[in-house]
């Protein structure tokens, strides 16, 4: 008998559910539901008439408003007690979920997007991003039309409050990560904060441990999240490093689990070179774990290069850090991260975590008393160029002359480099991504097969 292909995930992508607020599928409606399908099934799980307890953060984008009570009616419905913790980092969230003993935990946040989207993150009791499996037992109760069934009775249902000392719990988390015995006293460091979540605790972590803090993005008015910030527009962050004569830059995004970092000289530093130094200097030090790294497929090759002179390895998975983080528990790595700045280090966290991979940076730094620029910069990437081609609706990637071109493209680099097409995880596009150790070549090879897809997509779409 011919087998039933697996079901495909409807409503969460690579890193929970997102959408444009308030539109589906990101409506209060939508988020209730979520609540109660999530509180449904771990109601189920808890055992010894314990009472399933969810902690819920967001970031600061206006639509938290929204999606924040939702989600706690859901749950408080089906009998689960919530704790808001308002305005903090998704690795607080999942940090406060361990701590707290909790069941589940939510992290409200459209990360490095606009303030016009936002999103919901699930987390387990153990601290790591639910499983694609349970993200698709959680679709199949939310379709069920039984839900209304299944709500607590009167007497049963769960209660909501808040904490205050939660920021405190994760500035004495982050802060432990850094080295015994280092300060950053001397230091003068630009942080950007993205207008997001870590705006409070990000320059608080750093004076503490003695800096002196120049602090950008640190006003959120719920509109200005990631708006000509964020380590996705790192430009102001690098600009200040210059103008104020600071030793390092950090830049995170809207909810602090990425980030970009410039050197004094205020060139930006990409996850992949982050990644290198702290495997370096881990190495050295004997504390990584695995004999190597966890990236994606979109990290240069120059860091593969790097590690291989080294005797590490470099694990490649697909684009998103849940795939990274599944592949460091699955093989025992304390090192993972994304060229986008997502950087998880299992040491001292479950899920990407900006001002922690940062800190460790700044002990290579301090450690080494050398600037950042000779710490930061650990190879010579390879020139890499990324285009994107959109799409209507039937993904060109199946059509034979694209896949020719395609063959075609990857002979051209045969021995010289590696062609990476993929489709977005978000959006209809198709990613080209080609790099080389000849920036000319990558160029045209990109090029030529990425305006060829776009004339592919543009005959089909006629025809249609």
């Amino acid at each position: 008998m011919p087998q039933t292909p697996p079901r495909r995930r409807r409503l969460f992508g690579t890193d929970g559910v997102r959408g444009k607020a308030n539109l589906p599928p990101m409506t209060p409606g939508m988020a209730m539901r979520l609540g109660q399908a999530a509180g449904v099934l771990f109601r189920r799980a808890a055992v010894g008439g314990h009472r399933p307890v969810v902690v819920i953060g967001k970031d600061t984008r206006l639509s938290g408003y929204m999606i924040e009570p939702a989600l706690t009616a859901g749950f408080v419905s089906v009998g689960l007690d919530v704790i808001l913790v308002g305005p903090l980092p998704t690795p607080a969230i999942a940090m406060l979920t361990r701590s707290m003993r909790a069941d589940l935990g939510v992290m409200v946040s459209a990360s490095h997007n606009s303030f016009e989207d936002n999103g919901i993150k699930l987390f387990g009791p153990d601290g790591w991003k639910l499983s694609d499996e349970m993200e698709l037992e959680i679709e199949a109760v939310m379709d069920d039309q039984g839900l209304q069934e299944r709500l607590a009775d009167a007497r049963d249902l769960g209660r909501a409050r808040r904490i205050d000392d939660a920021a405190g719990r994760y500035i004495e988390t982050a802060k432990a990560s850094f080295p015994r015995g280092l300060r950053l006293d001397g230091l003068r460091i630009v942080v950007d904060c993205a207008n997001g979540a870590a705006y409070k605790v990000a320059p608080t972590i750093l004076m503490e441990l003695g800096a002196e803090v120049i602090r950008l993005g640190v006003a959120p008015d719920g509109f200005n999240i990631n708006d000509g910030c964020g380590s996705t527009r790192p430009e102001m962050m690098r600009a200040a490093v210059i103008e104020h004569g600071a030793q390092l830059g950090i830049a995170l995004d809207g909810d602090a689990d990425r980030l970009i970092l410039a050197d004094e000289t205020g060139a930006e530093v990409d996850g992949d070179q982050l990644l290198a130094l702290i495997a370096a200097s881990w190495a050295e030090a004997g504390q990584l774990a695995g004999g190597g790294i966890v990236a994606t497929v979109m990290s240069n090759m120059g860091l593969e290069r790097f590690l291989a002179a080294r005797k590490l390895a470099l694990h490649r998975t697909n684009v998103g850090d849940r795939y990274v983080a599944e592949k460091m528990r699955a093989g025992g790595f304390n090192v993972g991260g994304e060229q986008s700045g997502h950087m998880i280090l299992s040491d001292f966290a479950t899920t990407g975590d900006g001002l922690v991979a940062a800190l460790q940076a700044l002990a290579a730094v301090v450690a080494t008393g050398k600037p950042a620029s000779a710490v930061c910069r650990q190879f010579e990437p390879l020139p890499q160029k990324l285009r994107n081609v959109r799409y209507a609706r039937t993904s060109p990637l199946t059509a034979a002359p694209v896949k020719q071109a395609i063959a075609d493209a990857e002979a051209m680099l045969a021995g010289r480099g590696r062609l990476l097409i993929r489709k977005s995880g978000t959006e209809p596009l198709i990613r080209v991504m080609a790099e080389a150790d000849d920036e000319a070549l990558v160029a045209r090879v990109v090029d030529e097969l990425s305006e060829f897809i776009e004339r592919h997509v543009a005959s089909a779409t006629a025809a249609e």
